[in-house]
């Protein structure tokens, strides 16, 4: 393996067409997104440049403060969601089904496989109240509150897709954090059983600091793919009413493909990846400070 690994063309070998297909698909794409940030117009018509006019426009957007605040709203909600129901669902599989939590745990993940069109369809008919009143609406009838139009106003329609995505993807979350408490030795437990830890005393002292790498991981996974949002909103709202429910990814996706406006699409992905990288930074260096103290 010393042999293999010291061998400079073993090594060119091997990493050689993944390090081409990454620059093809990623790095390429990024550095030509790049140049479109200073031009305008499209494939169809021809680019000409335009200097700095399409980060002034970024600045002058009105619905790039909306879709931002769409964004990031969205992007702190779903993650917190995530990471509880996830961390509940692991902490049920491990304590209380232990090695009968096999059947659970796939039920639960199953919505993970579903097309996110699918799931779409199925929240949106729901929530419906035309043409047929939706079972959530119906629920609400019997309960005496009265049927709502959940796709009327943005503040609504945001928690319909929260829910949706929370249904979506907690199973993913919680198998990757089972996968971490799983690490956690069973002699550890039983020696702060035996200690007194028990309940609460044991998931704060043992349990979430010894699972804490994993939990980070999943904090800065959730995080990060949450600002990239687009499939489900599509699927469910579309960005609607309005642009209430616009997140950056789909505005940047209408202003290109719609619009025909590659240059000012290419500002936007370019804020995006600014924001992106941001925040896996910070978070990256609180991890390591914390794993430092730990």
């Amino acid at each position: 393996m010393d042999r293999v690994f010291g061998d400079k063309r073993a090594i060119a070998i091997l990493l050689g067409p993944a390090l081409f297909m990454y620059t093809a698909i990623m790095l390429v794409p990024s550095v030509w997104s790049l140049f479109y940030a200073f031009s305008t117009g499209n494939v169809i018509e021809g680019f000409r440049p335009v200097g700095l006019d399409n980060f002034r426009k970024l600045l002058d957007d009105p619905i790039v403060p909306t879709s931002l605040r769409f964004t990031v709203t969205y992007a702190l909600v779903i993650t917190v969601g995530q990471i509880l129901l996830g961390l509940a669902l692991a902490l049920f599989y491990v304590f209380v089904l232990r090695r009968a939590s096999a059947l659970i745990r796939t039920l639960v993940f199953f919505p993970v496989v579903l097309p996110t069109v699918a799931v779409g369809l199925l929240f949106s008919k729901m929530f419906a109240i035309a043409p047929q009143t939706g079972p959530a609406n119906s629920l609400l009838d019997v309960l005496g509150f009265g049927a709502t139009d959940w796709f009327s106003t943005g503040s609504k329609a945001f928690w319909v897709i929260i829910l949706m995505d929370l249904w979506r993807t907690m199973g993913f979350y919680a198998v990757l954090l089972y996968t971490g408490l799983l690490d956690i030795p069973g002699e550890v437990l039983e020696s702060a059983r035996l200690d007194g830890a028990v309940g609460w005393r044991l998931l704060r002292h043992i349990v979430l600091p010894l699972a804490l790498p994993v939990l980070i991981s999943s904090i800065i996974f959730s995080l990060n793919s949450s600002l990239k949002v687009f499939d489900s909103v599509v699927a469910l709202t579309n960005g609607g009413p309005g642009t209430s429910t616009t997140p950056l990814n789909l505005y940047m996706f209408q202003t290109s493909f719609f619009y025909s406006d590659y240059g000012y699409g290419s500002t936007l992905a370019i804020l995006i990846t600014t924001i992106c990288l941001t925040v896996t930074l910070f978070l990256f260096r609180s991890s390591r400070r914390d794993l430092t103290k730990g």
